[in-house]
């Protein structure tokens, strides 16, 4: 143990080393006083407006879109613009209520003081591009029998998108993760991190049974760019980080970008300063490209396909693109997500998670990566988990709710993969 931590540091710091100045002096973007409001939407005139309001992406970003189902949409606003936005509200009819007075307050809360960092990887922070990758290579390390690195691709601004294998034997049925697909969701590499170390050192038999009875390929983090920025300049980057070539708005939401309904129905947006832009094309985003690339060519390794997202406590299965249309084994999913969603809520933290298609039960979202494993490589058992929470704190969840939230993936991981083995799809 002693000497993984210590590769663990020396990599650490190599790294650090090596990636200095990579990124533009600019300075830190600051969040003082910007307000995250929920608004209650009630027909689709006001819907539109927000929406088109939500392009204004200084002023305004939405955290989570349209919900049909509870008729909210969240949305964090300047102080500069409140007054403004307030004066919109009530001249549109939007009811509305505070969630987060204080982006920044809640950032700053983030930060572990240097007194209660043990200097070791852990689970009671978040950690940067460079440490997580610096664990990974002392993971690698200590179980060369049974990891072993794979590479997806290569980023915008050439880094290398990286993840592991894990594997006790030959013949066993794969699961495939993909996580931080969307910068700002820091609880989704946490919780990749957490679970690669569960599945190596865990003695609970239940976990041991899982860990040696698959081989797990798991992306810790995928967009490597927009996490690096959200650590080094913007907490809130949620997009990739390619300019775009007439607009100066910079990335796309690359869970937009892939090539399985793209762009119908609203669900994404063709605007490049939109957090939602579905790029010039499928595959316009190199991440994308690679990650299609790269499951093409082991698409006989894996049967479940997982993704990693925040927030809102959701388990979603295709279809994203419609809410009137269901896949053919509808049923089962339900069954899985049923089975995910008590085992999580039997837990002491009692947390609910919701379940179904992502376009009955959240919204109606296109070229995502989850729909195009399953439409595209025909892998029938696919999923989105939103983690926590419902929005008091939204994607900035406190360190100190990384663990609970990694328990909460264990029993519901546990209880998905024996459903979907009961089912007869692994």
């Amino acid at each position: 143990m002693v000497n993984m931590r210590l590769l663990w540091l020396c990599a650490a710091t190599l790294v650090v080393l090596a990636n200095a100045g990579t990124l533009k002096d600019t300075p830190k973007q600051r969040f003082d006083n910007y307000g995250v409001y929920k608004l209650t939407i009630r027909n689709r005139i006001q819907l539109a407006l927000i929406e088109k309001i939500g392009e204004i992406s200084n002023k305004y970003d939405i955290w989570k879109e349209y919900d049909e189902h509870t008729k909210e949409v969240h949305i964090m606003v300047s102080p500069e613009e409140l007054k403004h936005f307030q004066e919109l509200l009530r001249v549109n009819g939007i009811s509305s209520e505070q969630m987060i007075e204080n982006v920044q307050e809640l950032i700053d809360g983030e930060q572990v003081t240097a007194a209660a960092d043990s200097g070791t990887f852990g689970w009671t922070k978040y950690y940067e591009l460079s440490e997580i990758e610096a664990w990974l290579d002392s993971v690698l390390a200590a179980y060369p029998t049974v990891t072993e690195e794979f590479i997806v691709g290569q980023s915008y601004e050439g880094r290398t998108i990286r993840g592991i294998k894990i594997s006790h034997k030959a013949g066993n049925p794969g699961i495939f993760i993909e996580s931080n697909i969307h910068a700002r969701e820091w609880i989704t590499s946490a919780s990749a991190t957490w679970f690669i170390n569960q599945l190596l050192t865990s003695e609970e038999p239940a976990v041991r049974d899982l860990a040696e009875s698959y081989d797990w390929h798991i992306v810790p983090v995928f967009n490597v760019d927009g996490f690096e920025y959200s650590h080094a300049k913007n907490r809130m980057w949620r997009k990739t980080r390619q300019p775009h070539a007439t607009n100066e708005c910079i990335g796309a939401d690359a869970n937009r970008n892939f090539d399985s309904h793209w762009l119908e129905n609203s669900g994404a947006s063709s605007n490049p300063c939109s957090e939602t832009f579905a790029g010039d094309e499928p595959g316009s985003e190199p991440e994308a490209k690679a990650l299609v690339e790269y499951l093409t060519q082991i698409k006989d390794q894996f049967s479940v396909y997982i993704s990693f997202h925040s927030y809102g406590q959701y388990l979603l299965s295709p279809y994203g693109h419609t809410a009137t249309e269901f896949p053919d084994n509808y049923a089962d999913l339900l069954e899985i997500g049923e089975a995910f969603a008590t085992a999580i809520e039997d837990l002491p933290y009692g947390t609910v998670y919701r379940y179904g298609s992502t376009a009955d039960v959240l919204y109606v979202a296109t070229g995502t990566s989850v729909d195009w494993v399953f439409n595209e490589l025909d892998k029938k058992v696919a999923f989105t988990i939103e983690y926590r929470d419902l929005g008091r704190y939204g994607f900035i969840l406190p360190p100190v709710q990384i663990i609970p939230n990694c328990e909460e993936l264990m029993a519901g991981m546990l209880a998905l993969i024996d459903k979907t083995k009961e089912l007869g799809y692994i």
